[in-house]
């Protein structure tokens, strides 16, 4: 049985993953971490990792951005695999990552969607064919109450498509107060927030004449919760280093 400490537990997506993990034979959440206990849980919520006495096998991150330096240091000090899926990380977080896996495996996707990174894997093969001679615009929505623009899988997307490109292209967020063409150096990222949308990315190819779109449209949250428990799967007894999706589907 794999033991979970679920951090954010108390958050939508937390609540998710607790029922998603209910439904599982070969997983248990032994613990969870909020800053406020708000909930009912069937485990034991702390809101101060020190005095948690559980001891887990893998820790899942569905918190804030404003939480991670705690937990990857409550993670190497106790070596506790750690799955990352907090979106809004600033770069210096991001070599927070970085410098934790020096000591335990540190798994981290900005979007735990197989889906999402089948479309990351599809669009990189279309940028590299299309280079030069298509323009790309990448659309995200998102419900009304998500705080980062653009989402961190819309910058994931273009992190992606930009690794593959020999020009290396520039991000345009705001086009309003830039009174000029679209310059052909260029990936225009754009955010959409209203209702209760889950999540919708699309990538557009713009050519001369014909335009391609790739896709993908998140219809409830319990695909971002299968994914988690997949990479806590896929990362126990790992090695420490930095996985993502891309190792945890190529070894499927």
């Amino acid at each position: 049985m794999i033991k979970i400490l679920l951090c954010g537990c108390n958050g939508k997506m937390g609540q998710v993953i607790t029922k998603a993990a209910e439904q599982q034979d070969d997983l248990k959440i032994v613990a969870g971490y909020d800053i406020a206990d708000s909930g009912r849980n069937p485990y034991p919520v702390y809101t101060d990792l020190g005095r948690c006495n559980v001891r887990p096998d893998v820790l899942i991150d569905f918190s804030n951005p404003a939480s991670l330096e705690s937990l990857l240091s409550y993670a190497s000090s106790n070596g506790i695999p750690a799955v990352i899926a907090t979106t809004g990380l600033s770069q210096v977080q991001i070599r927070m990552l970085r410098n934790a896996s020096g000591r335990i495996p540190v798994f981290f996707s900005a979007n735990m969607s197989l889906g999402i990174n089948l479309l990351i894997e599809l669009v990189t093969k279309t940028a590299k064919l299309l280079e030069s001679s298509f323009d790309i615009e990448i659309i995200e929505k998102h419900h009304n109450l998500k705080i980062d623009a653009p989402s961190g899988t819309a910058l994931a997307i273009a992190d992606a498509v930009n690794s593959v490109l020999e020009q290396k292209q520039e991000y345009v967020y705001d086009r309003h107060s830039r009174r000029k063409k679209r310059s052909r150096n260029e990936i225009g990222i754009h955010a959409v927030r209203g209702g209760t949308i889950v999540g919708e990315h699309s990538v557009i190819f713009a050519g001369n004449d014909e335009m391609i779109e790739i896709s993908h449209t998140a219809l409830s949250k319990e695909i971002f919760a299968v994914g988690a428990l997949r990479a806590a799967r896929f990362i126990l007894g790992k090695k420490p280093g930095m996985y993502d999706m891309s190792d945890l589907v190529s070894q499927e």
